[in-house]
């Protein structure tokens, strides 16, 4: 049986499923938080189950209370859950802030910020109870870039997101908590509204290319292992030099 169990939200597509397969070749028990698609999340506890680890697959609203509270339940089903990788996210409406949708908007703060929150919170009273573990969630280069003219209000949560790791971390730390984060840049997957945006960024990118979700797959795995065991607060930029 692994002595590693790690949740990941978003993870039956794009950067989370990566995560997950790499977590599972790495030693870890999945628990594949999904929004809406069950057969691209089977396809994920498959891929993982293939690894010789153990998975499952739950359905989440991570912006509800009640629903990332069913989805660390049925992660007990498990066993004693020793990490989380909050990765599930949305962009909302590209654009200018002047035309952007409010009601668009408020669904991008309460995934991208509550839904951190909340799936951190949960993982917080747990591990305390049970003896520690490590937190991962997945920021953006956009939360120092800005994003002007395409979606400022998703860079601002990203934003969020790097000063709720490095306020977490200092509070749990003695409880044995490590929480740190990796902000991606434009990175191949289908999250973009337009796709070919990866192509487009690529010129603007100091090493020439985007990158591909497996390459932040590693990092999400190093802070999660041993090798980080006196990293926690940390920033981990994976965007090509942006």
């Amino acid at each position: 049986m692994s002595q590693h169990l790690t949740v990941v939200t978003g993870g039956s597509r794009g950067i989370g499923a990566a995560i997950c397969e790499r977590l599972a070749a790495d030693g870890h028990d999945l628990v594949v938080g999904y929004r809406s698609d069950e057969a691209a999340a089977r396809e994920v506890t498959a891929a993982v189950e293939a690894a010789g680890r153990r998975a499952l697959a739950v359905p989440v609203d991570t912006a509800d209370e009640s629903s990332v509270d069913r989805l660390f339940d049925e992660a007990a089903r498990l066993g004693t859950v020793t990490g989380l990788v909050n990765n599930a996210g949305v962009s909302g409406p590209n654009g200018r802030l002047a035309d952007a949708d409010a009601d668009a908007m408020r669904r991008v703060l309460e995934v991208n910020v509550l839904g951190y929150l909340l799936c951190a919170r949960r993982a917080v009273r747990e591990m305390t109870a049970t003896g520690g573990g490590a937190i991962v969630n997945i920021s953006s280069g956009a939360a120092t870039l800005g994003s002007p003219g395409e979606y400022v209000h998703y860079a601002a949560t990203k934003a969020a997101v790097d000063t709720l790791t490095v306020g977490l971390a200092k509070e749990v730390a003695a409880d044995g908590i490590r929480v740190n984060c990796v902000a991606p840049g434009t990175i191949w997957t289908d999250f973009h509204e337009d796709p070919d945006r990866p192509a487009r960024i690529a010129a603007l990118v100091p090493m020439g290319r985007s990158g591909q979700p497996h390459e932040v797959a590693g990092a999400v795995s190093w802070l999660l292992s041993a090798d980080a065991s006196y990293t926690t607060g940390a920033v981990l930029r994976v965007a090509g030099g942006m």
